[in-house]
């Protein structure tokens, strides 16, 4: 007689916030199959919104509760932890202003279905009320749900579960864009394809780690270091492969080709949300594995890392430099920021105090960077060619003297991204850089002068950064205006909040940099890693 099988446990409380997510998104597909057409965008709207701030209410809840987990949740699966918890609430916050975005009429496609430039596509057009497709809600919806999980999984099964999560519904989001049909449909196809190839070098990763450690726990493949053979070849090349897959997400070198690509063709705001939301769930995952799981091979790693972040940064801002279409130059931006913060991660392997300190760094830098973009991607929205969006930077010539304010808070987004003082971006710079110096200096540890090195690099790619950041600035404010310039777009209220926020945001975390970063040390001194 087989045994009597064991109910799951299944910590409902915990996992509030993406029951919450998940549950919205589940009522958004039936919305779409049985509500009438005209009544959908009134259903999702609200429902999207109130989700997100529901289970931004639940994380706060938990937060303030105190009390951090002493076990692992959902039968060991998820982590809900002091950062998955500060994760949960950056994304929350970020996801919640980009739906603001996507609420804005005249982004998405009124028929995805239909051949650029067919009868058919015209015929949707001239039914359509500028509201696009309205299945964008529930994507939107389930791709937030992914990114809460992926930087939770405690275990490499449920983190490939996230991760598929997460990134499908983004792949046909890129391809919704109402203008430039071609180019928004090419950066789907590529997004996807590379997207699978890196999923698949993660999955097969996971079943060579298996094969190691007999688990796909990352508490236990971590002990399964401990007691067997750190240098087995089954572990090596799992980790090289799960590697890959993690990397290619925050599109670290020299797996960023996707990023300016997948950025220029999709929908505006779907690139802000794949720019921060995307990036700070990704880099939540690559600390759990790399910290949580393989923790006993940093010394294996942390050289090849070493020089992951070095030619990121690197690659990012020289290539930025060449480039003539703004969403492309913020794309190269991301990468060179994913390779500032891969400079905290390898901070992250030091003595107990020290770990925490990079964590925080890391954590506050995250939701600096992650506002910040979504407030510079907001700009680009409300500068229009009658063909979309002015991408190209000759059209943004003189916009200082058309649009001053438009222009100076623009300028203002470009100095955060650069690391100029008062803003939010040179605090999470400097506190990244000085957690970075601060590592590698307990008695026996000689990466400190690695580090040092690292930093060295990571200041000389800020200073080549600052060089295509200002240039915009010099173009808008003292270059003359053309004649036939962009339309500077009448902003909805949701867009306004969205600059608003972000605005108020970049400058106040500028100033008093301790409302985050005490938020962030609590967060960073509750990991969970048993």
């Amino acid at each position: 007689m087989n045994p009597a099988i064991e109910a799951p446990t299944i910590e409902y409380g915990l996992l509030a916030p993406l029951l919450v997510v998940f549950g919205a998104a589940c009522i958004g597909v039936l919305v779409e199959a049985f509500a009438p057409r005209y009544l959908r965008k009134p259903i999702h709207v609200p429902l999207t919104l109130l989700s997100i701030a529901g289970a931004f209410a639940l994380v706060l809840v938990q937060a303030l509760r105190g009390g951090v987990p002493t076990t692992a949740a959902a039968m060991g699966a998820l982590a809900v932890d002091g950062p998955s918890l500060f994760i949960w609430g950056v994304i929350l916050v970020l996801s919640f202003v980009c739906v603001l975005l996507i609420n804005d009429e005249g982004h998405f496609v009124a028929s995805a279905a239909s051949v650029p430039g067919s009868p058919e596509e015209e015929q949707a057009e001239s039914h359509d009320s500028g509201t696009g497709h309205t299945e964008v809600y529930p994507l939107v919806l389930f791709a937030v749900g992914g990114m809460l999980l992926f930087p939770a999984a405690h275990d490499l099964l449920m983190m490939f579960v996230a991760l598929e999560v997460m990134s499908l519904p983004l792949y046909l989001l890129c391809g919704l864009a109402r203008r430039r049909r071609l180019l928004s449909q090419e950066a789907s196809m590529k997004y996807f394809l590379l997207g699978a190839f890196s999923s698949a070098f993660f999955l097969y990763g996971t079943a060579m780690i298996y094969g190691f450690a007999g688990t796909v726990s990352l508490p236990g493949i971590n002990q399964a270091m401990a007691e067997g053979n750190a240098l087995d070849p089954l572990l090596l090349i799992g980790f090289a492969l799960l590697g890959v897959g993690l990397l290619f997400k925050i599109g670290a070198a020299p797996f960023q080709a996707w990023k300016p690509d997948v950025y220029q063709g999709a929908p505006t705001p779907v690139t802000a949300l794949m720019a921060s939301g995307t990036l700070v769930a990704a880099v939540g995952a690559v600390l759990r594995v790399f910290w949580v799981g393989l923790g006993n091979l940093d010394w294996e790693w942390r050289p090849v890392i070493w020089a992951v972040a070095a030619l990121t940064m690197i690659v990012g801002s020289i290539l930025a430099i060449t480039q003539t279409e703004l969403k492309r130059m913020l794309a190269y931006s991301s990468i060179a920021h994913a390779g500032f913060l891969l400079v905290g991660v390898m901070a992250t392997f030091s003595d107990a105090q020290q770990n925490a300190g990079s964590l925080k760094a890391i954590l506050f830098y995250l939701a600096v960077y992650g506002i910040t973009t979504v407030g510079a991607f907001a700009i680009l929205t409300l500068v229009r060619d009658p063909g979309g969006e002015a991408g190209h930077l000759s059209r943004w010539a003189g916009l200082g003297k058309r649009s001053p304010i438009l222009a100076g808070v623009f300028a203002f987004f470009l100095l955060a991204f650069a690391g100029i003082p008062l803003t939010s971006g040179f605090m999470g710079k400097y506190a990244v850089f000085a957690a970075a110096l601060n590592s590698g200096t307990s008695p026996g540890d000689s990466m400190g002068g690695w580090m040092a090195g690292l930093v060295v690099v990571g200041v000389v790619a800020s200073a080549i950064a600052a060089f295509f950041y200002v240039r915009v600035i010099v173009l808008m404010f003292f270059s003359e205006p053309a004649a036939d310039g962009p339309a500077i777009a009448v902003p909805s209220m949701g867009t306004v909040a969205v600059i608003a926020v972000s605005l108020l945001v970049t400058v106040g975390v500028g100033l008093y940099p301790e409302s985050i970063l005490g938020v962030a040390n609590d967060a960073a001194s509750s990991l969970f890693i048993r």
